[in-house]
């Protein structure tokens, strides 16, 4: 007991002296250490020594055109922490990158953004934000949830949602205005990748969407952005796996949505929470490729929510947000200094940014009153009582009268008053090009998703292979026409009916437009158009298969150029039916209240379609008018039928016979016109055409809307507006 008194006291002598950053921090790593007495406590702001002034010493370079930002310490202590206690850590080996990228300098000044309430702009989600990026730096926005992180982000890209306002002020390179396409990169927080290509493949139909000129100049940088991003022995890897190949993990997959972004080489990358869902390993992987990442020129800013020690001593600069006031901005370890100043001193042995999410998340009020309703094992009451309210009041007031505040005040105006070279655009790949490469690409993930299309086949084939079965052998009596107006029916509506098995692809091909055209990489006219080509061979497929199958078991007219008649017909039908399934698909972008959806809406069509009750005598006011005219199978069943039974004869005795068109009329309205087969063949279409025009039209408006940009604002008097 004695021995381990005598240490107890000799670790408490020697902490008592520590009264900087310096000698809480080893050399190395970035672990803090705490005192051994302290560990059976609850964590409070209160066992933790002061911290030493410092002041910021802003410096810009009249020479040329780079901007040094110096921290100048005041305590000796602090001055061997930044040069001698966090070494750079080690970067991974690897290919280097090969070329040097020119950053871009960005100033955001009293940014304030308000989202429309139920009748005003009234909820101020980020309020009078001032802050700067550097190239060749790392610039992280940290806070608790709902603190307005991605919002402060969006803003300074230029990416809110329409229905946001904007007011303040955004400069990129000293120049007021917004950054033009390929100048900058934005990666989502959650990202739709194509889990059927590799690496490799995805990255260079990204790029081929993204930059002009020919095939063969984007393989370059496709190379450089996997080499950047240290996705080299995963290139050839398929993303999302195949079969039962096993795809990436997460921390991978986040890497590579990274990537798509660098084949631009943009100037300025901005990334909404890029250790979302990461564990401890791959978020320190993450923000190690990033720092180096950053080395090479780029000019990095994003948001986090919570990292490790190692993590967070590998930013640049942090902007502290809280219920969208501004904390503290400046040097990382310059906000340890900020939070002792303002009597919250980081403990021992504690994650910075644990310690600063502790002092202003207002969630922990509640734990703070449930602490208070039970007792430790000492019978004590839990420690854990600060206020939250008042640390936020108090870090905030504390940075407004802070000299950090005033570094800041400085160094944006002297980044505003150098003007640095306009950000250019690097232009765009045409619409021909985009349309053949969404094309090809569709192609390649259908040949590859046997799940979405090539087990649809299946089912198909078994489906009309069942229905053959059952109305086969039915002659072409007279007798045999109800029948087989029956079959026929059954043929259209519920092989119209499997297609609904195709809105889980769908879907994903929406949410991978989404993506891409938040970026502007695609368009919604090539995403259409190739989305249309790369589905014709497919469906095409499809209805030849299932024709013939159906065609020969049922007996139909033994006729080559009935036969095709039939194949395009349902073709054309299988056409229409897919662009209704667009259509609803773009409408909900959910799989469930789609499907739910397009059932009603094929079995109201299949009542209407004349089978059931002849079409003439349908109810007038709404099954008549519109739902059996707009009904694709109602075009379908006709055309099949028509095609089958005009220019036919059935006996009726010995010698009288009537026209296959008069043994119809008690089963199914046909018109008489030879031509009226091709007629119904154009309606459909025609449909086809429409339903795509309708799914064009949402998707500039519902789609878009949901990722939309934001171009501009209307000006307001007090306030200048630029995104």
């Amino acid at each position: 007991m004695e021995e381990i008194q005598s240490q107890s006291d000799h670790y408490r002598s020697s902490s008592s002296s520590v009264s900087s950053p310096a000698s809480r921090v080893p050399s190395s790593n970035f672990f803090y250490l705490r005192k051994p007495g302290s560990l059976r406590q609850p964590i409070s702001f209160e066992d933790s020594p002061d911290w030493g002034d410092t002041d910021t010493d802003v410096r810009v370079e009249e020479g040329g055109d780079s901007i040094n930002v110096a921290t100048t310490p005041v305590s000796p202590s602090l001055s061997k922490l930044n040069s001698e206690s966090l070494p750079s850590p080690h970067l991974p080996e690897g290919p280097a990158v090969p070329r040097k990228v020119a950053g871009a300098s960005v100033v955001w000044k009293e940014l304030t953004v308000t989202i429309k309430g139920k009748r005003k702009y009234s909820d101020k989600v980020v309020k009078n934000s001032t802050g700067y990026a550097l190239p060749g730096t790392m610039t992280v926005i940290m806070g608790p949830a709902k603190s307005g992180k991605s919002t402060l982000l969006r803003a300074i890209a230029g990416r809110l949602h329409p229905s946001a306002r904007i007011y303040g002020e955004v400069f990129v390179n000293g120049v007021k205005s917004d950054m033009p396409y390929g100048s900058y990169g934005y990666v989502e927080r959650e990202t739709t990748l194509i889990g059927a290509l590799t690496v490799r493949e995805f990255l260079y139909y990204s790029a081929l969407l993204q930059l002009p000129g020919f095939f063969c100049q984007k393989k370059n940088v496709v190379e450089d952005a996997i080499h950047a991003m240290s996705l080299g022995d995963y290139a050839n890897k398929l993303i999302g796996g195949h079969c039962y190949m096993k795809g990436l993990a997460s921390g991978e997959r986040r890497r590579v949505s990274i990537a798509r972004e660098l084949v631009m080489k943009p100037h300025i990358l901005f990334i909404d929470e890029p250790l979302y869902h990461l564990d401890s390993v791959s978020a320190l992987l993450m923000m190690v490729t990033l720092k180096k990442l950053a080395s090479t020129g780029y000019t990095l800013i994003f948001t986090i929510y919570q990292s490790s020690t190692e993590v967070f001593g590998l930013f640049d600069r942090i902007c502290l947000l809280s219920n969208g006031n501004t904390l503290f901005f400046g040097e990382t370890l310059a906000c340890l200094q900020h939070f002792s100043n303002a009597g919250f001193p980081c403990p021992i042995m504690q994650s910075p940014s644990d310690h600063f999410l502790r002092a202003i998340n207002t969630d922990f009020d509640r734990i703070i009153a449930m602490c208070k309703n039970w007792q430790d094992d000492n019978g004590e009451f839990s420690s854990v009582n600060m206020d939250t309210a008042v640390a936020i009041r108090t870090l905030e007031a504390t940075y407004k009268s802070s000299a950090d505040a005033a570094a800041v005040e400085t160094m944006t105006l002297r980044l505003i008053e150098k003007e640095g070279p306009a950000l250019k655009s690097k232009g765009k790949a045409s619409t021909a090009t985009r349309i053949a490469v969404l094309t090809w690409r569709s192609l390649l993930v259908m040949s590859r998703e046997w799940k979405y299309y090539w087990l649809r086949l299946i089912l198909y084939m078994l489906l009309t292979l069942c229905i053959g079965t059952v109305f086969s052998g039915l002659g072409h009596s007279l007798s045999s026409v109800v029948t087989r107006v029956a079959a026929i029916f059954v043929f259209v509506s519920f092989c119209s009916l499997l297609s609904i098995a195709g809105v889980p692809s769908l879907l994903k091909e929406i949410k991978i437009y989404a993506c891409e055209e938040s970026n502007q990489h695609s368009g919604a006219l090539a995403f259409l158009l190739g989305q249309l080509l790369s589905s014709i061979p497919f469906l095409f497929l499809i209805s030849i298969s299932s024709s013939l199958v159906f065609y020969f078991l049922v007996g139909l007219r033994d006729e080559f150029s009935l036969l095709m008649y039939f194949v395009l017909n349902f073709f054309m039908c299988l056409l229409v039916n897919d662009g209704l399934v667009l259509v609803i698909a773009s409408l909900w972008q959910d799989a469930f209240w789609s499907v739910l959806t397009l059932l009603c809406i094929h079995v109201v069509m299949m009542l209407s379609a004349g089978y059931f009750r002849i079409r003439n005598a349908l109810p007038g006011p709404v099954w008549m008018y519109p739902i059996s005219y707009i009904s694709f199978h109602t075009y379908s069943i006709q055309g099949l039928l028509e095609n089958e039974y005009l220019g036919t004869f059935f006996a009726v005795g010995q010698v009288r016979s009537i026209s296959g068109f008069q043994a119809l009329q008690s089963a199914y309205n046909i018109s008489g016109d030879n031509n009226s087969k091709w007629e119904n063949l154009l309606v459909l279409f025609l449909m086809a055409v429409g339903y795509r025009i309708f799914v064009l039209v949402l998707l500039c408006f519902c789609v878009r809307r949901k990722t939309g940009l934001l171009k501009s604002f209307p000006c307001n008097q007090d306030t200048t507006i630029t995104r």
